[in-house]
């Protein structure tokens, strides 16, 4: 029971920290802006002339995510780095799991609510047609644990350093590898030469190729699995960063 007082401690202070700056509101509206204009205007949504948010809305999410995530988790431990708090909070009767935790899922909360919000255009595809909400719901599924798996890489990155910058920017690199790993010139370029067995690898590694089921209403458990692997291994990374810096 304290495990679980610890950790909403820490997220209602790290929900705090985001709400008492512009960051958050910042980040909100930007973010429901990208999904309106990319929906309607570039993802010829009214072209094509079906109620679906399929390929008009759900594809630019991990384009979305590659900028936007890494702005929001790089602030996760750099700054505690940066202000000098990050020995303090290491020093509380917390775990470094319980913070690791703590911090993942409040920033995870918070990137849900921008996913929420984005309401509207659910309420806007149901009003000019009947779509399948079910596979619109999964779509979401499939985006918030993407946008998690985005955010566990943020905070490895976080942790690597107090320079927010540079957090921000390795943190892209190494999200853009897992959209590219998938992307369809990519892969048609990697079987110009390269064997099957090396592609399939590659491209099991891609946000993208494990989207894709979300996106067509299919809850596979082996894209639930990559995500929460990914989430997994990223944090256990993280926390083993956090130990360093507490030994050292």
């Amino acid at each position: 029971m304290n495990t679980w007082a610890n950790i909403k401690t820490i997220a209602k202070r790290e929900l705090g920290a985001y709400f008492s700056s512009p960051l958050a509101f910042v980040f909100i509206v930007i973010f429901l802006l990208l999904c309106g204009f990319f929906t309607f205007m570039v993802g010829g949504f009214f072209e094509r002339g079906e109620a679906s948010l399929t390929r008009s809305f759900f594809d630019w999410h991990p384009w979305f995510y590659l900028f936007l995530v890494p702005a929001v988790g790089m602030r996760l431990w750099a700054e505690e780095r940066r202000v000098g708090t990050l020995e303090l909070l290491l020093t509380m009767p917390i775990t470094t799991w319980q913070a690791i935790v703590g911090k993942f899922l409040a920033s995870w909360l918070f990137l849900g609510l921008a996913l929420v919000l984005t309401f509207p255009i659910v309420m806007t595809v149901n009003y000019l047609g009947s779509p399948d909400n079910g596979v619109i719901l999964s779509g979401y599924i499939g985006s918030w644990l993407m946008a998690g798996a985005y955010l566990a890489v943020s905070c490895i990155t976080s942790a690597m350093t107090r320079t927010q910058v540079v957090s921000f920017i390795v943190s892209v690199v190494v999200c853009l590898f897992l959209i590219l790993a998938g992307f369809p010139p990519v892969v048609r370029f990697l079987e110009g030469w390269a064997s099957p067995w090396l592609v399939d690898v590659v491209t099991s590694f891609s946000v993208i190729t494990h989207f894709e089921g979300f996106q067509k209403g299919v809850l596979d458990s082996r894209d639930v699995v990559f995500f929460l692997s990914l989430i997994g291994f990223s944090l256990f990374s993280t926390s083993v960063i956090l130990r360093g810096h507490r030994a050292g």
